[in-house]
């Protein structure tokens, strides 16, 4: 086989291979042992991060989930 030849399948292979990865990665990807988040809660949270807040401080759990409800 001519070099040019050899040079084209080995891109293709390799782009092959990249995409089969990704395919794998999301199918069996690592999950979060204690499930997903519902996606409503990562934008209200992802949302109150975003704005710009100084001194506030969480007494603990229930104080973080009182803020935010």
């Amino acid at each position: 086989m001519a070099t040019h030849t050899i040079e084209k399948q080995l891109r293709d292979l390799t782009r092959h291979v990249v995409l089969l990865r990704s395919a794998v990665i999301g199918l069996i990807g690592e999950r979060d042992p204690e499930g997903e988040y519902r996606p409503e809660f990562v934008w209200k949270i992802l949302k109150l991060a975003r704005q710009k807040r100084t001194g506030v401080k969480f007494a603990g759990a229930a104080d973080f989930l009182k803020r935010i409800g």
